[in-house]
């Protein structure tokens, strides 16, 4: 058996990525929820925003996929052709992911956080391309996120008009 492939190494990269992925997700939420009850519920929305209690289902479903995707990729051979620079992309996205929470919520700046959203999803579009070449099924998972991200920033722009 391969050390990359030893069950050991597995079990790592799988406590690595839970890790991480888990760090960004209660990051975002440390910020936001103190910050629903009052300032969000304050600000003028668009009709197409969901019930509060929709955000935390769909993010904990896409983090769940977001891990798989990146475990994929990661278990990748490293000499496989573009598997670094799909890692990096994803990690890049993910660091935007991570930015957005505290400038939405945290500062309560819906026009920074606009930007970073769309960046966000530019380098999330860049990320499923590139794991496309290396693993399709990775690239799949990520597409429900790249969905509710771009659902996401009309509720950002909207909230940012609005407001």
């Amino acid at each position: 058996m391969a050390a990359d492939t030893a069950p050991n190494t597995r079990l790592i990269r799988f406590f690595a990525v839970a890790g991480l992925i888990t760090a960004v997700a209660l990051s975002g939420s440390a910020v936001t929820t103190p910050q629903i009850p009052g300032w969000y519920q304050g600000l003028a929305k668009p009709f197409w925003t969901p019930p509060n209690g929709l955000f935390p289902i769909a993010w904990t479903t896409l983090y769940a996929l977001m891990g798989v995707a990146l475990l994929r990729l990661w278990g990748k051979p490293p000499q496989t052709p573009g598997r670094t620079r799909a890692i990096v992309l994803f990690l890049a996205q993910l660091a935007l992911n991570a930015a957005w929470s505290p400038v939405f919520f945290g500062l309560q700046a819906p026009w920074p956080a606009l930007a970073i959203i769309l960046l966000l999803i530019a380098t999330l579009a860049l990320a499923i391309k590139a794991a496309r070449e290396v693993d399709k099924i990775a690239a799949w998972l990520l597409l429900p996120y790249l969905a509710w991200l771009c659902y996401a920033s009309t509720l950002n722009a909207a909230i940012a008009v609005m407001n």
